[in-house]
């Protein structure tokens, strides 16, 4: 062998481990600085409480801030179309609801593809969901809710965070089962819904748990939740399906960044998430909200929203709706 084929051997074993060097180095390199999450939803909600809880928590684990950036509308799908014109850098995220995956099924011209458009992240949790009333209304159960509405067509109106969330299509489902007919009253989140619904602006509100200081400190009346079993802070509530509606509603949901996101970078948030998932002060606010950890990794994540687009499809499909 000779000195010139050694010398051309040593030069590709060392260009090959400078490729392989590469995503590891940039791995180690990120994140250098802040990290912006955008949340699409209200300051003060379920989501923007649990959101700021595991951006603290994953600050704590990348060394750099996580920083919560509240950007409510349109449902919950205004944030995230903010990802769309944002370099893949992994500096800015955003909290995907399950309306991303609805949207553009109820429009003739979407504005995103959620199945191209995102690098989907890691998967985090789901919520609990319930309609409250006021503490001095009429009605005590959810049977004599649903009674009074179809009885009154029209009358009774409810509050949601928004046209085509889970809580506004559930409330749909429900009336569709019931032959109700009642009015939707859209609001930006559960900051908004609870002043319109204590000032009597609203009959009722469906909304996420962030109702449960309110309903402990007896102002509000919770007729039902929608899991599959009752929550651990109200096992006196009956669900959905034990009031004799076979539906059960959590909106899973988790985060994603720009589509093109370099694999390393999503490694690199995946892990910091999987670990903030567990961090104690994060699972204070899943036991206070009664939400459930469903932590999904990037491929599996990536996998779920393709599914969920496609299951999105068929209902929005089969009930109609439209924006």
């Amino acid at each position: 062998m000779t000195n010139a084929t050694l010398s051309r051997r040593a030069a590709l074993a060392g260009i090959a481990a400078t490729s392989l060097a590469r995503p590891a180095l940039s791995q180690a390199a990120f994140p250098s600085r802040p990290i912006r999450m955008i949340i699409p939803w209200a300051a003060g909600g379920t989501t923007d409480v649990q959101m700021r809880a595991i951006c603290e928590a994953t600050s704590r684990r990348i060394g750099q801030p996580v920083i919560a950036d509240n950007r409510p509308g349109a449902g919950g799908t205004l944030g995230p179309a903010a990802l769309l014109n944002l370099p893949p850098d992994g500096y800015t995220l955003a909290q995907i609801p399950i309306s991303v995956f609805r949207y553009p099924h109820m429009t003739a011209r979407p504005t995103f593809d959620p199945l191209s458009d995102f690098t989907y992240v890691a998967h985090l949790t789901g919520y609990l969901f319930g309609i409250v009333v006021k503490a001095d209304a009429p009605w005590r159960t959810i049977g004599e809710f649903l009674d009074f509405a179809k009885a009154n067509p029209g009358v009774v109106n409810y509050g949601s965070p928004g046209v085509g969330t889970s809580l506004h299509i559930t409330m749909e489902q429900i009336a569709g089962q019931r032959g109700i007919e009642w009015t939707h009253v859209p609001f930006r989140g559960i900051a908004e819904n609870m002043p319109a619904l204590l000032g009597g602006q609203v009959h009722a509100v469906a909304d996420s748990s962030g109702w449960t200081p309110l309903v402990e400190a007896g102002q509000l009346r919770l007729l039902c939740s929608w899991g599959p079993e009752r929550a651990k802070r109200f096992p006196n509530v009956p669900t959905l399906r034990e009031s004799g509606i076979d539906i059960v509603s959590a909106s899973p949901y988790g985060v994603a960044g720009p589509k093109g996101m370099d694999p390393g970078v999503v490694r690199v948030l995946q892990e910091a998430f999987r670990a903030a998932m567990d961090d104690p002060q994060h699972v204070s606010v899943l036991d206070r909200f009664d939400m459930p950890p469903m932590f999904m990794p990037a491929a599996e994540y990536d996998a779920f929203a393709r599914r969920q687009f496609a299951d999105e499809g068929v209902m929005i499909r089969r009930m109609n709706l439209r924006l």
